[in-house]
């Protein structure tokens, strides 16, 4: 007696759990495709051009840097598999299991019209329509539902498609450089264009003492792969001698001196062939002399009378 009783309690126990808990409704698989591109590093190093010639002839110099990348790219083809289900609920059961019965018998009729129809019609019909009603009439399993489908993924599948080298040239934009001149070491920048302007008459350089510097050290670094390039940028003996007199030329007080000294620092920046600073000077004493029309007019003149040098009128003041 205490057996029959303990194996009804169980029966029981386990038709009210799946009651409640149900069964999903598996559908049809659904699958996803996508490509999906692998790059390798092979290879990343630094070039830098610091032009020609080697030896540094006048305080100016563009240096060219580019950033060169050598990739090995994979392309994959992915599909990724679904299984699909209507997770269950119970009290759908409520409305579903009278259509079941529609649906079955309408699976009936229509199996029976396609027999007349010599099985023409459709399987949406003749047999869709009893697959939804049986699980209709199943309490423990709800009608397939696209609207209310879950999905739960199954397994990828990948297969390689091509594998080709691929090679970047890309310039140092913006990035640091590293230039050591004697016991000193500047930092500066490029430009967008990964372009470094040096000027031993600028600052940094104009600042310290560049007469026994035999050569410029430039170095640039990738701390993100550890990529290191230097190269070296040698100076003449002759600009180490033009640099000191032409520091003078340039950052000596100016407005002490008369007009004859300034059109002879011009005049001599021009000798030392140095004629873009002899320019950028020449421009600086016109806008210094803008307030003083009868100053500036003495010093025109005599830039193109002493210095025989053509200047553009620079217009009202």
């Amino acid at each position: 007696m205490f057996k029959r009783n303990t194996l009804g309690l169980g029966g029981a126990a386990l038709c009210g759990t799946l009651l409640v808990s149900g069964c999903a409704n598996q559908m049809s698989q659904r699958s996803e495709h996508e490509a999906r591109v692998e790059r390798k590093l092979l290879n990343h190093s630094l070039q830098i051009d610091v032009g020609e010639p080697k030896v540094l002839e006048l305080p100016q110099r563009r240096v060219k840097i580019h950033e060169q990348k050598t990739f090995e790219v994979t392309e994959f083809e992915v599909t990724r598999h679904y299984d699909r289900y209507t997770p269950y609920q119970p009290w759908r059961e409520v409305y579903e299991i009278p259509l079941g019965a529609v649906a079955v018998l309408g699976g009936v009729g229509a199996n029976v019209v396609n027999v007349f129809a010599l099985g023409n019609l459709p399987d949406s019909v003749t047999r869709e329509w009893f697959s939804y009603g049986f699980a209709g009439l199943n309490p423990f399993m709800n009608a397939q539902s696209n609207g209310r489908a879950q999905q739960n993924l199954a397994g990828i599948d990948e297969m390689q498609l091509e594998t080709r080298t691929e090679y970047s040239s890309l310039p140092w934009s913006e990035r640091p450089v590293e230039v050591k001149a004697g016991k000193e070491t500047f930092e500066l920048t490029t430009d967008k264009n990964g372009v470094l302007r040096i000027n031993l008459l600028d600052t940094p350089f104009a600042e310290h003492d560049l007469n026994h510097l035999g050569k410029l050290q430039i170095s640039v670094t990738d701390s993100q792969d550890d990529v290191h390039s230097d190269s070296t940028l040698a100076l003449s003996s002759t600009l180490r001698g033009k640099l000191v007199e032409a520091h003078g030329l340039i950052y000596d007080d100016l407005e002490d001196d008369e007009v004859s000294q300034w059109v002879h620092r011009v005049k001599r920046l021009s000798e030392l062939g140095l004629e873009e600073e002899a320019s950028e000077l020449e421009q600086s004493l016109i806008e210094l002399t803008r307030n003083d029309p009868e100053l500036q007019t003495e010093f025109l003149k005599s830039l193109t009378k002493d210095a025989g040098r053509l200047v553009a009128d620079p217009g009202p003041n």
